[in-house]
C-alpha cells in the first residue's frame, strides 16, 4: 500500500486539532469564580477585644495614686482622686458621692472588706467615719454605690474575662485621654449589663486616662504619682446603716412665736432658772 506524504498526515491532524478548538470555542464560557466575601470586621473587633482584656490586666496590677477630673452633666466638675496600693489595697474619694451630692465619700478596700466613708469638707465639715458595705472584691450594693470606683477596680475582671458578654472596638481618643481607647457595649439581652456601657482608654502601662461612661466622664488629671504602701480608712468604723444615694429629705423649719398660737397659762410659775 501506497504511504500517504507527512505533508497530508500533518494536515489532517491540524484539522483534527482546529476542529477540535473551534468545537470548544463554541462551549459556554466557563462560570467566572466567585469573587471572595469582603473582609469581615469580626477579626478587628477580636483584635479589639484581646487588646482591652490585656490593658486591664495590666491596670489589675497597675499601682498609682492620680487625681482626675469627674464631668457630671448638670453638675460641676468634681476632682476625685483613686489610690491602688503596693499592698493592693484602694481607695476613690469622690466629692459629692452620696446624700444626693450633700456629702463626701470615699469607698476604700482593704483586707477587712468594702467600706463606704464620710470624709469632711469644707462645705460640710463632719467627723469622719466608715461603714463597712461588703467583702473584699464585692460590689457596693447599689443604693449606697456612686459606681466610680468600679471604673477603677472592680470592673476590671469583666474586661479579662473572655466570656463576658461584651462587645468591644477601637474608639476615637476622649479629650485628655492618652494610651488606646475601646469602645464597650453589652450583647447580653439581660437587663442587668456586668458594665457601664461607654468609652475606656488605657496607656500601655495599664493605668485609666478616661472613661465616658452612664454616670459622666472621667479625666485623668496631671501625671500619676507613686503609690503608697497600703491605704487606710479615713475614719473608725462605726455600725449603722451607709449614706444613701438620695438626697436627704428637706429638715422642717422651727415654728416662729408669730405663727404658733400661745399655749394657754397653766397658772403656774415658770420654773426658776
Amino acid at each position: 500500500m501506497r504511504s500517504r506524504p507527512a505533508s497530508r498526515v500533518l494536515s489532517a491532524s491540524a484539522a483534527v486539532l482546529l476542529a477540535a478548538g473551534v468545537s470548544a470555542c463554541g462551549d459556554a464560557a466557563p462560570a467566572t469564580p466567585p469573587a471572595s466575601p469582603a473582609p469581615s470586621a469580626a477579626p478587628e473587633a477580636e483584635d479589639a477585644r484581646i487588646e482591652l482584656a490585656a490593658r486591664a490586666a495590666l491596670a489589675q496590677d497597675h499601682r498609682f495614686a492620680a487625681l482626675y477630673t469627674l464631668d457630671v452633666p448638670g453638675r460641676a466638675q468634681r476632682s476625685i482622686m483613686a489610690t491602688v496600693a503596693v499592698d493592693g489595697s484602694w481607695r476613690v474619694d469622690i466629692p459629692g458621692g452620696a446624700l444626693g451630692g450633700t456629702t463626701d465619700v470615699s469607698i476604700t478596700e482593704t483586707e477587712a472588706g468594702v467600706f463606704q466613708c464620710a470624709i469632711p469638707s469644707a462645705s460640710n465639715p463632719v467627723s469622719p467615719f466608715c461603714v463597712r458595705v461588703a467583702d473584699r472584691g464585692k460590689h457596693v450594693p447599689k443604693e449606697y454605690d456612686p459606681k466610680v470606683e468600679r471604673v477603677f477596680r472592680q470592673w476590671l475582671p469583666v474586661f479579662t474575662d473572655r466570656q463576658a458578654p461584651l462587645s468591644v472596638t477601637a474608639a476615637q481618643p476622649l479629650p485628655g485621654s492618652t494610651g488606646s481607647c475601646y469602645s464597650v457595649d453589652t450583647i447580653s439581652a439581660s437587663l442587668s449589663a456586668p458594665v457601664d456601657v461607654g468609652i475606656y482608654c488605657y496607656a500601655d502601662d495599664g493605668l485609666l486616662t478616661a472613661a465616658r461612661v452612664t454616670f459622666g466622664t472621667i479625666t485623668i488629671s496631671g501625671t500619676a504619682a507613686a503609690p503608697p504602701p497600703s491605704v487606710e480608712l479615713p475614719g473608725p468604723v462605726v455600725g449603722g446603716e451607709p449614706m444613701g444615694m438620695a438626697a436627704p429629705p428637706p429638715t422642717t423649719p422651727p415654728t416662729t412665736a408669730s405663727s404658733t398660737p400661745a399655749a394657754p397659762s397653766s397658772g403656774r410659775p415658770s420654773p426658776s432658772a
